[in-house]
């Protein structure tokens, strides 16, 4: 008889474990709150335009193909993508634009042409970031950091060897001041700690990692929209066996001595209530406070300071614009003091960065003729019960002021479609503790080991994956930690 599993929600981690398990012999079942999978990696559609809701950035791609891989299958005949010529656009106020290339030289040269700093600064840079995440990648992305084995291996003495260049004793910030000399090409690499939901000024310059996904691994685009990993993921999934059963949530965990005995489900099911493994994509705060209020919390880790989270426009806006990407940055005039009122007053400042995404620009349909649909982002803080709604209007009329200026047109005008995602929707939709994208923060040098690990130590049926447990959030983050704790099961 094959052994069981059971999955808590239905995001790409946990879409990713049900493919493992399934692969590994499994019955699995995924239950899911909503009425849909993906969790943020979903999408929906407003008067013709097409939006994808949360991650619009692509990266590692392999991660990706690799569960068809393992499936057996041709990753192409059910997922297809693009490397774009271009990783980002960029703003200033007083007219600078720059186009971060996805060509290493071109991006140097480019940093060089515009804004002065010497191009050999941003290669070093590059390879810089290359030499940290390769001495990362084998030791702390693709195991577990809470087994004695990671620690004893040729990756890990190799990992220690390089120790030394992981910059963990400096900031992001002060490291990309000691390397470059304009200030808005420091700005520039600072805006990566916002890539796991981190203030540049605070997390350690370990995370300058994150740039080589982009420059010298790259960036891509689903052709079919972000929303096509969760979709042909799910497609898979099913063809491997694995069922899905929404608006389906679990409101508690039964447990005897330390096994996972029973899932209690808010409403009547035809899925079994017992399972030889239960894998929660769940937040770990909630997992424990809401699924498990009676056995023993980890509050070490459950209280670490959150991450940051988004307030989002979606826009349905009837004008293109030549000069906007598929990626673009409006930067802010004074970086330092927006991360002050983001981490430290908790609430938004009136000059924010604006992220905009327009998928339209690569995938036509998803706007009507001569229209494009922005998905407008601002790093906001996690939900401390602050006026949301005062908040929102303040920050919708700063990102129209901001970006009308850099255009030359009063965007409003253009504007016939609205949604909009703040902290406590992202809370309630994905039930991230306090709306944080990314679980706990990245603010400290020891936040990797802050997360909680991928296999309870109490309950010997029960692991974690997702951005808010090892290794951390983000796509490829996600997926990984799905083949860290599916590795653990039957090892």
């Amino acid at each position: 008889m094959k052994k069981t599993a059971a999955i808590i929600g239905a995001g790409i981690a946990g879409i990713a474990s049900a493919i493992r398990l399934a692969n590994k012999g499994y019955d699995v079942h995924v239950f899911e709150a909503n009425s849909y999978p993906g969790g943020k990696l979903s999408s929906f559609e407003v008067k013709g335009y097409r939006f994808d809701a949360g991650p619009s950035l692509f990266t590692l791609p392999h991660l990706v193909e690799e569960l068809f891989e393992i499936s057996g299958k041709t990753p192409k005949a059910y997922f297809d993508y693009i490397r774009l010529d271009e990783a980002c656009r960029y703003f200033w106020d007083d007219g600078v634009r720059l186009t971060a290339h996805a060509s290493q030289r071109a991006f140097a040269q480019e940093i060089e042409e515009k804004l002065g700093e010497p191009s050999a600064h941003v290669l070093a840079h590059l390879k810089d970031s290359a030499v940290k995440y390769n001495v990362t990648e084998k030791l702390f992305l693709h195991r577990s950091l809470h087994k004695i084995s990671t620690y004893f291996n040729r990756d890990a003495f190799k990992g220690y060897a390089n120790m030394h260049r992981l910059d963990a004793f400096t900031t992001m910030n002060s490291s990309n001041e000691r390397r470059f000399q304009n200030p808005r090409v420091v700005q520039l690499f600072n805006r990566y700690a916002t890539y796991n939901g981190s203030d540049p000024y605070q997390t350690p310059a370990t995370m300058n990692i994150i740039p080589h996904l982009e420059y010298n691994i790259g960036a891509f685009f689903p052709k079919k929209g972000m929303v096509d990993i969760t979709e042909s993921l799910v497609k898979l999934a099913e063809e491997l066996g694995v069922k899905f059963y929404y608006n389906t949530k679990i409101t508690k965990l039964e447990t005897q001595e330390n096994w996972v005995t029973k899932l209690i489900f808010d409403a009547n099911t035809p899925a079994p209530d017992s399972y030889d493994i239960v894998v929660s994509n769940m937040d770990v705060v909630n997992t424990f406070r809401k699924l498990l209020p009676e056995a023993k919390q980890p509050e070490r880790i459950l209280r670490q300071p959150k991450s940051s989270s988004a307030l989002i426009f979606y826009w349905g806006v009837k004008k293109s614009f030549a000069e906007l990407g598929l990626h673009n940055i409006f930067f802010s005039n004074d970086y330092r003091a927006e991360f002050e009122y983001l981490f430290r007053q908790k609430t938004l400042y009136s000059d924010p960065t604006v992220y905009i995404n327009i998928t339209s620009k690569h995938k036509p349909d998803d706007a009507p003729e001569g229209g494009e649909n922005w998905f407008i982002l601002v790093n906001a803080p996690n939900n401390e019960g602050q006026d949301w709604e005062a908040l929102i209007e303040q920050s919708r009329q700063d990102v129209l002021r901001k970006v009308s200026h850099n255009l030359g047109v009063n965007i409003a005008d253009f504007i016939e479609c609205e949604e909009i995602l703040d902290p406590r929707s992202i809370e309630s939709k994905t039930s991230s503790s306090q709306g944080a994208l990314y679980g706990n923060s990245s603010n400290n040098r020891f936040a990797a080991f802050l997360r909680h690990a991928n296999f309870s130590r109490e309950f010997k049926n029960l692991y974690f994956v997702g951005g808010s447990v090892h290794p951390g959030g983000g796509i490829p983050l996600a997926i990984l930690s799905a083949k860290i704790a599916t590795d653990l099961i039957d090892s």
